[in-house]
């Protein structure tokens, strides 16, 4: 096995290599093909087994985007832990990329019940595991919770092997489950004694395996996330379940956007997008140039100008003339610029920066959602309203920027807006 790096948004991604192309299979819960005794991925004709003790070792390290060599359908089992894959990510080194780490935050509870098994996930600044683990007979219950960082995850959790009962090991032998398992990769417990070939590493060792494949298990969600998950005699079938629930969650924002923004506009011919898509650092973009980015048109493009692009952050200008047509009935007599308006105004130049990359290029952005929103000030016909936006997170299709409306030097309201990039 072999651990290589990738660029940004790859994810992490298992490569057969001694398969014919090479064919590889992204770490996602959508691609689970098997969850007995481990949790298996399969694509096509490709396959790999036990996948959570190497997968635990990139996400307790934090690392979102690496490839995992292998010339065969299963990596190493090493001890029965994770941690020489913990001490390969550490010789190799860890790399910060450009692309900014976009964290899915649980924000409604999530319930699964299952036989014996229980799983709630509950929204957390952090990432927190509680876990009880027992065997159906009760024995060898344990309770352990933890907050899991990159330091904790090394020091409380890399190092807990795999375990198995003694009596199950006939059963694991007649289905092929445990080909290589011998007492230097696992302890098997039998009735009060433990079979081992060193002393256990943690008082907890069973259930700090079973936070282990935790996880391992919901790194397929895809991105790392916040919250607590509490689980009673977890397994890999039902940790991939909930990750498939996680994932529906995540989706909601998307399918919301869907629902609600307009049909989008008749295809526009390639060069013209190209033409006004192709932006970079230093660009000024006049009205003409800025319709051939943005799919806005009168009354309802609220930015005339970008004066300045640099790097993750733009500035845009719109005249307020009292010709707006919005005047005629906010106010009669008192014409004052909605403050959505100006909300609108921010999400379209932040739309403007995610469309810069080439990636991006003809692509339409949909304003999903705004947060910390503040109107300070009344905006006036006359007025120059500078746009002040800072891209912050970018992760696949999906942006987040804060944005700032200025009157003279002084800021009459600002948001951070999150917005979704899809075709034409």
């Amino acid at each position: 096995m072999t651990f290589l790096p990738a660029e940004p948004n790859t994810g992490i991604r298992f490569r057969r290599v001694d398969l014919e192309g090479k064919p590889e299979i992204e770490a996602r819960a959508e691609f689970v093909s098997a969850t007995n005794r481990s949790t298996s991925l399969s694509k096509g004709h490709a396959k790999i087994h036990t996948v959570e003790h190497v997968l635990a070792a990139f996400a307790g390290a934090r690392i979102d985007n690496a490839i995992i060599e292998l010339d065969s359908n299963e990596p190493p089992i090493a001890d029965g832990s994770a941690r020489e894959y913990v001490k390969m990510i550490k010789a190799a080194g860890i790399v910060a990329q450009n692309e900014l780490r976009e964290v899915f935050t649980v924000e409604t509870p999530i319930s699964y019940e299952n036989d014996e098994t229980t799983i709630s996930v509950l929204p957390h600044k952090g990432l927190k595991i509680s876990c009880t683990s027992a065997d159906k007979k009760g024995r060898y219950t344990q309770f352990f919770s933890i907050e899991v960082t990159p330091e904790t995850w090394e020091r409380e959790l890399a190092h807990a092997r795999t375990f198995c009962f003694f009596e199950e090991i006939e059963y694991l032998i007649k289905n092929g489950l445990i080909k290589g398992g011998t007492l230097e990769n696992a302890v098997v417990i039998r009735d009060d004694a433990i079979l081992t070939t060193e002393p256990l590493r943690y008082a907890e060792e069973f259930v700090r395996h079973k936070i282990l494949d935790i996880i391992g298990d919901f790194s397929l969600v895809g991105a790392p996330i916040n919250a607590h998950i509490i689980a009673v005699r977890p397994g890999h079938a039902a940790n991939c379940e909930v990750a498939r629930l996680i994932n529906m969650q995540m989706r909601k924002p998307t399918e919301a956007a869907q629902s609600f923004a307009p049909p989008p506009s008749p295809p526009t011919p390639k060069t013209e997008v190209e033409a006004g898509a192709a932006i970079k650092d230093g660009d000024v973009l006049d009205t003409i140039r800025l319709m051939k980015i943005l799919p806005h048109r009168y009354p309802f493009l609220m930015v005339d100008k970008i004066t300045k692009i640099d790097g993750n952050k733009i500035t845009g200008v719109k005249n307020i003339t009292v010709n707006e047509p919005y005047f005629q009935g906010h106010f009669p007599n008192h014409p004052i610029m909605p403050g959505v308006l100006q909300l609108e105004a921010i999400a379209q130049v932040a739309g403007v920066l995610m469309l810069k990359q080439a990636e991006n290029f003809g692509k339409l952005a949909y304003f999903m959602a705004a947060e910390s929103v503040k109107w300070r000030k009344p905006v006036r016909p006359g007025d120059v309203l500078i746009i002040e936006v800072e891209l912050t997170k970018s992760r696949g299709k999906i942006g987040k920027a804060k944005g700032t409306c200025l009157v003279d030097g002084e800021a009459v309201s600002e948001a951070e807006v999150t917005f979704m990039l899809i075709d034409r």
